[in-house]
């Protein structure tokens, strides 16, 4: 299905009946990343499963959007289509949009599975990356420099970035560049629905200790750290996944039997 937001076509999926739960996938993904997940749900929620601007089917965002225009536009999501005191599960990227709507909107519980939030703690080699690229950047600007610098920074970029870098537009990509240097831990406190982080205890992407500084910042959030897992711990270990899921929400599994 198709919502335009602000002129912005939205695709998503929804299914099943009962409380509403929101599933936001990481970055590069898509709905079908969380398929699984939301075939489980759909048994006793009314389960959402979108495609973020610049993901999937949904259109890229007209500008350089940071958490707050993503968690924006997910709130008015929430809305339009009327869904009140939801449910919320943010994988990654995901995870972090999570985390600004529930600091802002009535959220019944959260799920954050492996959620970016907590600015990473940089490398020497990660500046020494940045650093070359600006000092390069600024030697091309010389005038009989001036025609391979197209070439030599698309160059520079393709070698030091990331595989999520390399494979997002322009646009997408100064988006990565800015969520990732974005800190939510200010806004973590003011995070009050009961919250489930779950953590791959190998996760080299978003480490456990990233889960353990955003388990002490907010209200009422427990951390389970799922052997022998990575960054997809939800994919690694789905059927340990659904048994601690289906315990937190027990209590609304049971509402909708009734």
């Amino acid at each position: 299905m198709d919502l335009y937001i602000d002129k912005l076509k939205v695709n998503y999926k929804v299914s099943g009946t009962g409380r509403n739960v929101v599933l936001l996938h990481g970055w590069g993904c898509c709905i079908k990343t969380f398929e699984p997940v939301h075939n489980y749900l759909e048994k006793n929620f009314c389960t959402y499963s979108l495609d973020l601007p610049g993901f999937g089917d949904s259109d890229e965002p007209p500008a350089v959007w940071g958490i707050d225009e993503y968690g924006d536009l997910i709130i008015k999501f929430l809305e339009k289509l009327n869904i009140e005191d939801p449910i919320l599960m943010g994988h990654s990227f995901g995870g972090k949009i999570c985390i600004f709507v529930a600091a802002k909107k009535k959220i019944n519980k959260v799920i954050l599975i492996g959620s970016t939030g907590v600015k990473p703690k940089r490398k020497i080699n990660y500046y020494f990356k940045v650093y070359s690229y600006k000092v390069a950047k600024h030697a091309l600007k010389l005038p009989f420099l001036i025609k391979y610098r197209d070439q030599v920074l698309s160059s520079f970029k393709k070698k030091t970035g990331s595989a999520d870098y390399r494979n997002a537009s322009g646009t997408m990509q100064q988006i990565l560049v800015k969520s990732v240097n974005e800190d939510l831990k200010w806004l973590m406190p003011q995070v009050k629905a009961p919250v489930l982080l779950i953590w791959g205890e190998n996760d080299t992407a978003t480490p456990v200790s990233d889960g353990k500084i955003m388990e002490k910042l907010m209200v009422d959030a427990g951390l389970v750290v799922l052997k022998n897992a990575g960054h997809y711990a939800y994919l690694d270990k789905f059927n340990e996944f659904i048994i601690i899921i289906s315990n937190f929400l027990k209590k609304e599994m049971v509402e909708n039997i009734d």
